[in-house]
C-alpha cells in the first residue's frame, strides 16, 4: 500500500491541490484552515505521560498553524475546560496521552461543552484504555488476544504466572506507553513487577508473552469508511522496547514497508480493523500486534485512541508511508472532530 485513500478536503478542494486561477495555495490553505474555526490543542493534562503529550500538542500545534488553523495550546491542568466554552473555541484536537485524557473523561466534558473533539468517543475511550475489558470483548467477537489474568496481589501473580507459563508480561491496567511494565521469567520476579505496575494502577494485568515479531497498525476514519495504514514492524534494542526506547532513543528500527508477506500484512490490517470497529472508535486509533513466531498467528495487545504525535511517534511514520504528510495527517484527523451526540 503506497497511497492511503483518503479525502482530505476540508468543505473545499483537497489539501496540495492547485490553486483555481485567480487565487494562491497559500489562500487556499487559509480558506481551509479557517473552516474549522478557533481550535484548541488539548496537551499536557496530569498522566504519567504528560512530558509526551507536550510533545505530541507542539507538533500538532504548529502543523495545524502551518495549515491556516486558528489553533491554540490548552493544558486542562492549568486552565478551567470551562474557558474552552467561553473563549468560543469551535473544536478540540485531542493531544492527550492516558488518564484524564485518553480514558473518556476529557471526551465526556466536551460533551457537556458540545465542543466537537477528535478521536474516539466516552465510552470508546474509556473502554479502550482498559486492556481488561478491551480484551474482554475482543475475545467475545473472538479476536486473538493473549491470555491473561488481572491480579490484585503479589501472591495473584506468582499464581498466574504458574497458569500462563514463562516469559509472562505484567502491567497495570490503564496506562500506556509500556509504563509500569515488566517482563518476568522466574517466579522470584512477580512480586516486584506487581509493585511497579500497582504504583500506577490499582487494576494489575497479567499477561502471556507472545514473542515474535511487534508490529503497530494506525487506523484513520470512521465506521465503514476507516483505513488501516501500513504495518510498522518494530525491532527495538535487546527486544526490549520501553519507555525509554520509544521517545527518548534512536537505537529503535521502525521497518516500514515492514518486510511481512503481502497476505500477512494484509490479514493484520483487517484484523486491526475488526479490532477497531468493534470498540466503537473512531477518527483515528493505533493498534499493537505480536505475531507468533512459530505459527505466523496475530494477537492483539492493546489499542490506542489517542496516540503520541511526536518525532518518534508511529502514526505519522506510516501516515507518511501512506503519502500523508504530518500537517496533511493532523488536518485529516481534526477533519473527524465530532461529538457522541451530534446535533
Amino acid at each position: 500500500m503506497s497511497q492511503l485513500d483518503v479525502n482530505l478536503s476540508v468543505d473545499g478542494p483537497p489539501l496540495g491541490a492547485k490553486a483555481p486561477s485567480g487565487g494562491s495555495a497559500a489562500h487556499e490553505v487559509a480558506s481551509v484552515g479557517a473552516s474549522f474555526g478557533k481550535v484548541a490543542v488539548l496537551m499536557g493534562g496530569a498522566s504519567a505521560e504528560r512530558e509526551v503529550s507536550l510533545m505530541s500538542g507542539q507538533g500538532v500545534l504548529q502543523a495545524l498553524i502551518s495549515q491556516g488553523v486558528d489553533a491554540h495550546a490548552f493544558d486542562p491542568t492549568e486552565r478551567d475546560l470551562a474557558e474552552l466554552k467561553t473563549e468560543g473555541f469551535a473544536r478540540c484536537f485531542i493531544a492527550l496521552h492516558g488518564r484524564f485524557g485518553e480514558d473518556g473523561t476529557v471526551q465526556g466534558a466536551l460533551e457537556l461543552l458540545g465542543i466537537p473533539y477528535t478521536g474516539s468517543g466516552v465510552m470508546a475511550s474509556a473502554i479502550a484504555i482498559d486492556k481488561v475489558m478491551t480484551k474482554r470483548i475482543w475475545r467475545s467477537e473472538g479476536l486473538p488476544t493473549p491470555a491473561w489474568q488481572r491480579v490484585d496481589s503479589a501472591l495473584a501473580t506468582e499464581q498466574a504466572f504458574a497458569a500462563l507459563g514463562s516469559p509472562m508480561i505484567v502491567k497495570p491496567g490503564r496506562e500506556g506507553s509500556t509504563i509500569g511494565l515488566t517482563k518476568v521469567t522466574t517466579a522470584a520476579q512477580c512480586a516486584a513487577a506487581y509493585g511497579l505496575a500497582a504504583q500506577h494502577d490499582t487494576e494489575v494485568l497479567c499477561e502471556q508473552f507472545i514473542s515474535g515479531d511487534e508490529v503497530t497498525i494506525p487506523v484513520l476514519g470512521s465506521g465503514a469508511a476507516a483505513q488501516a495504514l501500513p504495518v510498522i514492524r518494530i525491532v527495538a534494542a535487546d527486544g526490549n522496547y520501553d519507555y525509554q526506547n520509544k521517545y527518548f532513543t534512536d537505537t529503535t528500527q521502525y521497518l516500514v514497508p515492514c518486510g511481512l508477506p503481502e497476505g500477512e500484512e494484509l490479514h493484520i490490517q483487517q484484523l486491526v480493523l475488526q479490532a477497531y470497529q468493534v470498540l466503537g472508535c473512531r477518527g483515528w486509533a493505533r493498534a499493537d500486534v505480536m505475531i507468533d513466531a512459530r505459527t505466523r498467528k496475530p494477537y492483539l495487545l492493546e489499542i490506542n485512541t489517542s496516540p503520541g504525535m511526536t518525532g518518534h511517534s508511529l502514526v505519522p511514520m506510516s501516515a507518511k508511508a501512506a503519502g500523508i504528510s504530518y500537517p496533511a495527517l493532523c488536518v485529516e484527523i481534526l477533519r473527524h472532530a465530532t461529538l457522541d451526540y451530534a446535533p
